[in-house]
């Protein structure tokens, strides 16, 4: 095999636990060999996580942004056109940083949930990956990663879960959990 750098696209979904963890880690890595890494978190803004103390360490080689208001309602509703909103401003972001080439990676924190809950078109998605500069890596997180995502990604990972803790009654835990 040569020996080829190109920007990947990575896809953690699946319905267990350890998507944004992953992602995490992975950017944990990348910093790590002196890359620079913007996570946004396309759903999540109402609670305060332990990761985003954490990335404040990194400076600007780490940065993370909450872009929503947290829970969304899906199902038979539509989904509430403020979060919409928020989503389409999340992906305007996303797709500026991602094109910018001023970052290594860029991480789309729960953009395969705004997908699958209608809020932000997949399509829309696919062709900015596929424009994407060659040396920029892009992670996508969420269940349901819709099919055309998968299909234009290098690396796909689906978590499945066997057990969690909270099955058993034992509530989300500070540190592992958030």
């Amino acid at each position: 095999m040569t020996d080829v750098r190109r920007g990947l696209i990575i896809v953690n979904t699946g319905p267990g636990k350890g998507k944004t963890t992953a992602a995490m880690g992975t950017a944990l890595r990348a910093v790590g060999q002196g890359m620079r890494v913007l996570m946004l978190q396309f759903l999540k803004g109402s609670w305060h996580y332990g990761e985003l103390d954490a990335v404040k360490a990194f400076g600007d080689k780490f940065v993370m942004k909450q872009m929503g208001r947290g829970f969304v309602k899906v199902g038979t509703e539509k989904p509430d056109p403020q979060d919409v909103k928020m989503v389409e401003e999340a992906w305007a972001e996303a797709d500026t940083a991602i094109q910018s080439g001023d970052w290594d990676l860029v991480i789309l924190d729960e953009i395969n949930y705004a997908i699958s809950y209608g809020m932000l078109d997949a399509a829309r998605v696919v062709q900015a990956l596929k424009r994407k500069p060659e040396l920029v890596h892009v992670i996508l997180t969420g269940r349901n990663a819709h099919p055309t995502i998968v299909e234009v990604a290098d690396t796909v990972t689906e978590m499945r879960q066997v057990k969690h803790a909270y099955e058993r009654g034992v509530m989300a835990q500070r540190g592992i959990e958030y």
